[in-house]
């Protein structure tokens, strides 16, 4: 009876450990497409990779609530030998995660309760709920309840409702706002709202030419019967000793040319 027992032991750890190096060898690759692949990894893949974990793990669960499994935690692992040399058959059975089997690293790898530090935070937690009244504990886990009921109505809603909603949001929200539209319609169109002070510069028309005399370009224009003739003809000089000045025979020609040009002379 016990040999039958413990060979049932063998089997259901061998069988626990093929089970653990699959999930192992899924996490593996998985984390080397998160680090290495990230750019092609689409969010598809990412939930298949999940998906296999997921089930992987619910096998391993299902193993282990399965009548023909013996029951791990009747069991006690009690270490023979302890060395602080390094033990090669150990550090190639943990993939080098365990060179050796010391006292220092023992009693974290056989430990069957959490940390100390683990346990005394446990225990203020412990206090604190001891110290809520029934009235306030009620009250936290019925606005706890609302909460996640809103949330799992949510989720379960079909994702053609969701996208109607999110559309018809989008749809009555305003994308501009009228007051700014009709100000800068009414400054384009009409100039509305804006400054009447003129920039600083010179005026238009009243450029560096007109300014200085010396540059001035003397052009003598014809009477009013050759007003074309007197556009294109040479250059007068400037009388000496008086730069920028005018010669009073260009001032006739220009006042003669000016009033056969206006309009109501024609």
């Amino acid at each position: 009876m016990q040999q039958r027992e413990e060979k049932q032991l063998e089997a259901s750890v061998e069988s626990l450990i093929s089970r653990v190096a699959h999930v192992k060898n899924a996490l593996h690759s998985f984390i080397y497409k998160l680090e290495n692949e990230y750019e092609r990894l689409t969010w598809p893949s990412v939930l298949d990779n999940f998906a296999l974990l997921s089930g992987q793990l619910n096998t391993i669960n299902k193993l282990l609530k399965n009548e023909k499994t013996p029951s791990f935690r009747n069991q006690v692992i009690i270490p023979l030998l302890l060395s602080p040399d390094r033990d090669e058959d150990l550090a190639k059975l943990t993939e080098q995660r365990v060179p050796v089997f010391s006292h220092e690293i023992v009693p974290d790898y056989l430990r069957t309760k959490p940390d100390p530090e683990v346990e005394e935070q446990e225990k203020l937690l412990s206090a604190e709920a001891t110290r809520i009244g029934p009235e306030v504990a009620q009250k936290q886990i019925q606005a706890l309840n609302k909460l996640c009921s809103s949330l799992l109505e949510k989720l379960n809603n079909p994702r053609d409702d969701r996208d109607s909603e999110s559309a018809t949001l989008r749809q009555n929200k305003s994308s501009f706002n009228p007051a700014d539209t009709n100000a800068l319609v009414g400054a384009v169109a009409f100039g509305k709202g804006l400054s009447k002070c003129r920039p600083p510069g010179p005026v238009p028309g009243q450029g560096p030419m007109m300014s200085g005399g010396s540059n001035l370009q003397q052009v003598p224009i014809g009477g009013g019967s050759s007003q074309q003739a007197g556009m294109g003809g040479p250059v007068a000089p400037q009388q000496q000793g008086q730069p920028g000045k005018m010669p009073s025979s260009i001032k006739t020609n220009i006042k003669s040319a000016s009033g056969s040009m206006h309009p109501y002379n024609r």
